[in-house]
This record gives structure tokens, C-alpha cells and sequence, in this order.
């Protein structure tokens, strides 16, 4: 008899919530994708990135966009699923703005500069922006 978990040994949390990330990628993909999502779906089972996924829901759920003829309705696994990809679409742009910011740094933008590009008022605060980015990002890698 082969078990896939072991009853006497913690389950591991991070591996848990990557799955749950995963399991809710699919479900929207699979429930809500449109148009090129749709199709990468149904040819590849290529899910819609997080964002989009996201997006898609929050569209849908606050009637904003049309569902698709035949598709169900938004539900609370929906919502649920939405949520959970929350954490792993904030990560992938913390990634990007880090990348920008440095980027940018790299080709002679002044913080100020920059702080001005992200709405924030003062050369400091974009600065201090960039090191928490930077920080956070490395933590999650």
C-alpha cells in the first residue's frame, strides 16, 4: 500500500499553499477564460497568468464584463480562488517594479526621478520603495 502523505509527519505549509495557488489558476482558467486564454486552455492547458485571472474575476463578478454563453456564474469558490492568487500576482510585480527601478537607475534616472514616476514625493521614499522591493523579492526567492 503506497500513501501519498505520511499521518505522522507535519504537512508542509508553503508546498500546501503553492498547490492551492495552482488548483485556483485552473479552476478560473478553467470556468472563465475568454478569447486567447480560452484557447491556450483548451489546446495546451496553459492557464491564464494570475493577474489576468484575477482581473477576469473582478470583472465578471461586478458585472463590468459579459460572461461567456454557457458559462457559469461567479461563485464564492471563484472569489475564493481569486484571493488566492493575490499573494502570487503581488509578488510577480513587486519582481517587475524592482526590475524597473533598477533598470532605470541603471540608465541615470535621480531618485527624485523616479519617485516622481511611482507618485511618490520625495527622492527618500522612492529610495526606501526600492529597498523593500529589492528585500522582499530576495526573501521570496
Amino acid at each position: 500500500m503506497t500513501r501519498t502523505h505520511d499521518p505522522f509527519t507535519q504537512p508542509d505549509p508553503e508546498k500546501a499553499r503553492r498547490q492551492r495557488a495552482h488548483e485556483a489558476l485552473f479552476r478560473i482558467t478553467e470556468r472563465h477564460a475568454t478569447g486567447e486564454a480560452r484557447a491556450r486552455w483548451t489546446e495546451q492547458r496553459m492557464p491564464m497568468p494570475p493577474h489576468e485571472a484575477i482581473a477576469r474575476v473582478c470583472d465578471l463578478a461586478a458585472g463590468s464584463a459579459p460572461p461567456d454563453e454557457g458559462a457559469p456564474a461567479v461563485d464564492q469558490g471563484d472569489l475564493t480562488a481569486a484571493l488566492t492568487l493575490v499573494p502570487w500576482a503581488r509578488a510577480e510585480f513587486d519582481q517587475m517594479e524592482a526590475g524597473l527601478l533598477t533598470m532605470a537607475k541603471g540608465r541615470g534616472m535621480t531618485w527624485q526621478e523616479l519617485a516622481f514616476g511611482l507618485g511618490l514625493g520625495t527622492a527618500q521614499a522612492a529610495r526606501q520603495r526600492h529597498e523593500r522591493l529589492v528585500k522582499r523579492t530576495d526573501d521570496e526567492n
